[in-house]
């Protein structure tokens, strides 16, 4: 049995993973580019969010479901849980290899720890993950409930917290491994894609927009840009029309509606014609400029009748305002 593995995708690293393993994935994941699964595991369960905010612990409990040390971060989160039931492993030996392959891409490791009876308050302790998890719920249904729900043969556990510099900005790894029965090894990465949050840096892609709509049958395009109360597109919306139309065209047998939203201020004839108006635009773009074809993208404008969040704070209203691509 291969011992290590790399976080780099390469041939090499792809050809370790067996057509059988990749099989039993659920449908619908993508593993993520930046780092490679211990041989052997399938992914039961994956979130992926475009941009959201994630709190990455690198110190110590330091009271009651407290932790006074905090990165407070945003942008793209993707979280993969992982499970191991092939022959018998130990956690230590899974976390061991994330660690080494970690240190070995020139991550830099925040924190780390490994406890076998998971007791302590050190990064990696019962304790720690407890409140991690807390901070940052993972609140899609699923396999990952299984992390530290604890069984009459549960193990113990650990956890690695690193962080890297990139071209393309930075990005938080942390790692969860626990050992939640004697065949059955858990292990939870979650990405962390550092963006800036302002308006028109974070762009949907066409990854991210295959996760949404797998399993929302939905998915917002962020990065679409509008002129103050017009449905005329920004120049700025031009990278991620690319992405939506990269999405469209590498799924030639699905069609979409594209439906536009806003929020509650003005009436609701005149949000519904700028919504459907909005929707249209986007729509006509894709189609005159994208190669689209027609009869692929069904446009639709809801106005205010379907808020994501109160339409009570700016920040509300803000969220409220896009437009949406629905698988037909």
């Amino acid at each position: 049995m291969l011992k290590y593995f790399y976080i780099v995708s390469t041939v090499y690293i792809l050809a370790l993973i067996s057509p059988v393993t990749m099989a039993q994935d659920v449908a619908g994941v993508v593993e993520h580019p930046m780092i490679k699964r211990y041989p052997g595991q399938v992914i039961a369960w994956q979130h992926i969010e475009n941009y959201q905010p994630y709190k990455v612990a690198v110190g110590p409990v330091t009271g009651y479901r407290h932790i006074t040390d905090w990165v407070e971060t945003e942008g793209r989160v993707t979280r993969t849980f992982y499970k191991y039931g092939g022959e018998e492993r130990t956690y230590s030996e899974i976390y061991k290899n994330y660690l080494d392959a970690l240190r070995a891409e020139n991550f830099d490791i925040l924190g780390e720890g490994m406890f076998v009876d998971r007791k302590g308050t050190a990064i990696g302790s019962g304790q720690w993950i407890t409140v991690t998890f807390r901070a940052n719920p993972t609140n899609k249904p699923g396999e990952v409930g299984t992390m530290f729900s604890g069984t009459s043969s549960s193990g113990g556990a650990g956890a690695i917290v690193a962080k890297k510099e990139r071209a393309a900005g930075t990005a938080y790894v942390i790692v969860y491994v626990e050992q939640h029965s004697k065949n059955y090894v858990g292990t939870l990465i979650d990405i962390v894609e550092v963006e800036a949050a302002e308006t028109g840096l974070v762009v949907i892609d066409a990854e991210a927009m295959g996760a949404d709509i797998e399993e929302y049958g939905r998915v917002v395009l962020d990065g679409i840009m509008f002129d103050f109360d017009k449905a005329t597109l920004k120049a700025e919306s031009k990278a991620a029309l690319i992405e939506i139309a990269k999405y469209i065209n590498n799924h030639p047998g699905e069609n979409f509606y594209v439906v536009g939203h806003t929020d509650s201020k003005g009436t609701l004839a005149y949000n519904s014609k700028l919504s459907s108006d909005r929707a249209l635009a986007v729509a006509e773009t894709l189609k005159k400029d994208y190669g689209i074809a027609s009869d692929r993208l069904d446009p639709h404008g809801v106005g205010p009748l379907v808020p994501v969040f109160s339409n009570g704070s700016d920040a509300g209203r803000d969220k409220n305002r896009r437009v949406e691509l629905v698988q037909k």
